[in-house]
């Protein structure tokens, strides 16, 4: 049980880790199939054909999910998420919580539902991920922007990665500073509308010493 009670219509940073801080991807469809299931697991709304999604994504770097099906998640989901970036070890996200016990349905889908494709693809059994998901209550605007400004900059960490910092597909930066590709799917105004454009938001995330900060409190990496 979580001593800290989720309160609906409040933001939160959730994040967790491989378990003894072990990489959570082998190859590249691993990378795609959390990110999938990040974007699209927001309500309780079935999806089949992931694997067929994945295989699109890695041509065309986005998911090829019908429109309708959006619309339904939109409708019914009970989380709204707003940032994110994935690691090689753990991922960071900033939710809203829009409809009661949200958070909690949303992670658990995501964390069950990638430890059983890990699992059955590399032969394992057991835990994948360090326990349950973290945490931290977003109290004002000025910890939102510089916790957006920690999960953006984590993308400089990424060793060995074929893709320029700002274009990585593993995080939601370039959708706050080009087309967001995930359109209602993916919040960005609540953090984009406190900037004059993308290129002061940048300037934001680039100057923040936030991931100094942060990187001491939150014990991820």
């Amino acid at each position: 049980m979580r001593k800290e009670k989720i309160i609906q219509g409040e933001y939160y940073h959730v994040f967790n880790r491989g378990n003894n801080k072990q990489d959570i991807f082998r190859e590249e469809r691993d990378w795609v199939r959390l990110l999938f299931l990040i974007i699209y697991f927001q309500s309780p709304v079935n999806l089949r054909n992931i694997s067929r999604e994945v295989k699109y994504f890695a041509k065309h770097r986005i998911f090829n999910v019908q429109n309708d099906l959006i619309k339904e998640i939109i409708e019914s989901r009970y989380v709204e998420l707003v940032c994110f970036t994935l690691m090689p070890n753990h991922f960071h996200l900033i939710l809203k919580e829009s409809k009661e016990n949200g958070i909690s349905r949303y992670m658990q889908r995501i964390l069950n539902s990638y430890t059983k494709y890990f699992n059955v693809k590399n032969e394992l059994s057991g835990h994948l991920f360090q326990g349950p998901f973290k945490m931290v209550h977003i109290e004002d605007d000025p910890q939102l922007l510089y916790l957006s400004a920690y999960i953006h900059r984590n993308i400089k960490e990424v060793k060995n990665s074929k893709e320029e910092e700002y274009n990585f597909s593993y995080s939601s930066f370039q959708d706050y500073l080009a087309r967001n590709r995930w359109g209602e799917l993916l919040k960005t105004d609540i953090i984009k509308n406190q900037f004059l454009d993308a290129q002061k938001y940048k300037l934001f995330v680039d100057n923040s010493r936030a991931k100094d900060v942060q990187h001491s409190v939150l014990h991820i990496d």
